[in-house]
């Protein structure tokens, strides 16, 4: 029977071995697990209840440090530009396209600059909104910059290198006195010689009619297409401001005329009155030898005009296939240069049109137009004018007037044109007026300049020590026009000649012109005294030189070791104004001086061809079967054309053509 006392006794045994069970469960699940064989063996473990408390439980772990802040974001990307392409070579009649790429802007936009000047200028070329260069019409090589707007810290450049463009796609006569150094000389004539050109063979074939006075050189242009055909033209302007274009063959009606005024409008050639000067009479229109492009074939007139009361002088540019105007012709030509002398406005000198005569040719160098003025009878406020204009569009490159604060020194050399040399110089000789250049004036009466190119600054200059005498007595050193010289092989390489209304020839070395010197005119290659004087332009052949002067025979001067000698002269004399001669050739061979000799306008004109080699020899005159050969009445200072076995002559209202009789 259970004994009830003891069982609080037995319970509390049982607990104590339920608790050391729990214990020893406890322990065994926190170490290795029991071996197997371990719990198959007969041996028995005794377990002995802890008397230690558990351990305490491990210690939390640190808290995490905190995670570091995102590293920042990269710096952007700086703004960058370039320019593409990096490096073009154009020609002065080409234009070069240039694009700019910006990155890492919004603003892709940039602005450009040629050579540091924004947008560029004429001398350095001209640079659109868009990249577009127009180049100068000098050769050169210059840097474009595109400059970021959003950075203008940011930029890059490119080269560009300009070529002056040559091109033979005319020929012919296409200036005055056949080129740009006035030589006066055709060396690819090949059926005039000394053999056939007379009398018996020779004369006039027909002639031309026109509407006015022919002051200007006709021009020739071999195989233009024109009129269904290929045809050989002369281009003929006239004192009535028309221009003509005739077969340069066959007589017949013009191919083309036009006419620059216009009785709607009430606009004329100026009358002989208005000037108050019967040089010229009695109108006055087109009297420069005009000038054509060989490349573009552009001929470049210059006109006077009456419109409305008011005067001007207009370049036209007209193609020679068709007579059209080009765009941009009929510019109005206006200019100013800083000067004290009237007429004026605000210390500028302005060019007045009714006070200047445009009588010099035009010359047409490097794309340039250059457009020279003396007077009517030195009357009023004239003063000498030198023009450049850009011959693509008409922008003027430079404006140079020889007396900017004197008087007179008018640029007209008898209708002779300014002449250009190799390396783009321009050469003109000015008549009296003003001279200050010797004490750092900007003055040069009776004096030859040089002129670096189309800005028009003066490179150099000889003035006669005897320049006040000349300008006292009416001795315009301008009424000769320069004669360049090819290169010599010994003396100095370059030079230049003529003469003026005293009649002394000057030999100048055109790398050292002389200046001025008071004592007398030694520092110049040569002078040779003379009193007659000239009023022309000499001309070169074969190491010749020749020169028809008021009064003199046509001579020939030798030329040797840079210095002339008369050789030879003709049996003929010039009476005023003399003559200036023209040469045919063919190459070295046949070599054959021909002049106009005119006594003055209005008297009968008379066509004179002599030997190159021997002036002594006389080939033929008009005057030998006049009713057959008679050019009609006299222009003074007239040149005749001479091109493929025919002269041509410019007379008072028509043109005669010359040439093997049928």
């Amino acid at each position: 029977m259970l004994n009830i006392l003891n069982l609080p006794i037995r319970l509390f045994v049982l607990c104590i071995c339920l608790c050391s069970v729990v214990t020893a469960c406890s322990r065994n699940s926190n170490s290795d697990p029991i071996d197997p064989a371990a719990s198959t063996s007969n041996s028995t473990t005794t377990t002995t209840p802890t008397t230690n408390p558990p351990p305490p439980p491990p210690p939390p772990p640190p808290p995490s440090p905190p995670a570091p802040p995102p590293p920042p974001p990269p710096p952007p990307a700086s703004v960058a530009v370039s320019v593409a392409p990096v490096s073009a070579a154009i020609t002065t009649m080409q234009t070069q396209q240039f694009t700019a790429t910006v990155t890492n802007a919004t603003n892709k936009t940039v602005t450009w600059k040629v050579d540091g000047v924004a947008g560029g200028n004429a001398n350095v070329g001209l640079i659109s909104t868009s990249g577009l260069y127009t180049p100068p019409v000098q050769a050169g090589t210059h840097t474009v910059t595109a400059t970021s707007v959003a950075d203008t810290g940011k930029s890059a450049n490119a080269t560009v290198t300009v070529s002056i463009a040559v091109s033979s796609s005319y020929r012919g006569v296409l200036t005055y006195h056949n080129d740009n150094m006035r030589s006066g000389q055709n060396l690819q004539e090949k059926i005039l010689t000394p053999a056939n050109v007379n009398a018996t063979t020779f004369g006039k074939l027909f002639s031309l009619p026109v509407d006015g006075a022919v002051y200007a050189q006709p021009l020739y242009v071999a195989g233009v297409s024109l009129g269904g055909q290929v045809r050989n033209v002369i281009i003929v302007a006239t004192e009535h401001n028309s221009v003509y274009a005739f077969d340069a063959d066959t007589y017949g009606a013009p191919l083309w005329q036009i006419n620059f005024n216009d009785d709607k409008k009430n606009i004329a050639p100026v009358s002989s009155v208005d000037t108050n000067c019967a040089d010229i009479n009695p109108e006055i229109g087109i009297t420069s030898t005009p000038v054509i492009d060989s490349a573009t074939g552009i001929l470049y007139v210059v006109a006077m005009t009456k419109e409305n009361g008011a005067f001007a002088h207009r370049i036209h540019m007209l193609d020679i296939v068709t007579g059209k105007e080009k765009t941009g012709s009929g510019l109005k030509i206006e200019a100013s240069v800083t000067g004290t002398s009237p007429p004026n406005n605000a210390g500028k000198l302005i060019f007045t049109s009714i006070l200047e005569n445009q009588r010099a040719a035009l010359l047409l160098n490097n794309n340039v137009i250059y457009i020279g003025f003396g007077s009517f009878c030195d009357f009023g406020n004239h003063h000498g004018w030198l023009l450049a204009y850009d011959a693509r569009n008409l922008n003027q490159l430079g404006a140079f007037s020889a007396t900017p604060n004197g008087t007179e020194g008018g640029i007209w050399q008898s209708g002779g044109g300014p002449a250009a040399d190799a390396d783009g110089n321009i050469y003109i000789i000015t008549g009296d007026g003003t001279f200050t250049a010797d004490t750092a004036g900007k003055d040069y009466g009776n004096t030859f300049i040089k002129f670096s190119g189309p800005t028009l600054n003066v490179a150099d200059y000889f003035t006669p020590f005897n320049q006040a005498t000349l300008d006292a007595i009416n001795g315009d050193l301008g009424s000769g026009a320069p004669l360049l010289l090819p290169d010599q092989s010994t003396g100095p390489k370059h030079l230049l000649v003529s003469a003026g209304k005293q009649g002394t020839i000057y030999m100048l070395n055109r790398d050292n012109m002389g200046k001025y010197q008071a004592s007398g005119d030694s520092q110049i290659v040569q002078t040779i005294p003379k009193s007659n004087s000239l009023f022309g332009t000499p001309a070169y052949f074969k190491n010749t030189i020749y020169m028809a002067a008021v009064g003199d025979k046509l001579k020939a001067y030798t030329l040797s070791n840079g210095q002339i000698a008369q050789a030879a002269e003709s049996t003929t004399s010039f009476n005023w104004p003399g003559a200036t001669p023209v040469i045919s050739a063919n190459g070295e061979n046949n070599g054959i001086v021909w002049l106009l000799r005119t006594n003055g306008s209005g008297s009968p004109a008379l066509l004179h061809a002599y030997s190159a080699a021997d002036v002594s020899i006389e080939l033929y005159n008009s005057n030998l079967n006049p009713a057959r050969d008679a050019p009609g009445a006299a222009v003074k200072f007239t040149v005749p054309t001479v091109m493929n076995g025919k002269v041509y002559a410019g007379t008072v209202g028509q043109v005669s053509v010359y040439g093997l009789l049928p």
